[in-house]
């Protein structure tokens, strides 16, 4: 599965009218771990198939989406259903470690 680039643009038909929860990474491409993270999110983007739409967003050409989620520190990892935040995963993560919180956060929907 692709892993689609996030704009103030595109927000309303990829995040609030997606029937399927969106799993957005907030990012900045002079960011170490961000960068670290960037392979782990593709990889994971085909475990979830039909279930989680990857999104990327890079904080620093739409500052305005990371202020509306408040993001206060890069790699965050923000699952929206709707327009409704459903979880938040902040730093870096290897994949498993990864896949378990972002499993843990379906499981509660």
């Amino acid at each position: 599965m692709a892993v689609n680039v996030l704009t103030l643009n595109n927000f309303e038909e990829e995040v609030l009218k997606s029937k399927t929860p969106v799993i957005i990474d907030f990012y900045a491409d002079w960011c170490g771990p961000c960068q670290m993270m960037k392979p782990i999110f593709h990889s994971l983007s085909d475990k979830y198939v039909g279930k989680l739409k990857f999104m990327r967003l890079d904080t620093e050409k739409d500052e305005f989406l990371a202020m509306k989620f408040r993001i206060q520190g890069i790699p965050s990892l923000v699952i929206v259903k709707g327009n409704k935040e459903i979880g938040r995963i902040v730093g870096y993560a290897g994949e498993d470690p990864l896949k378990a919180k972002i499993d843990e956060i379906l499981e509660e929907i």
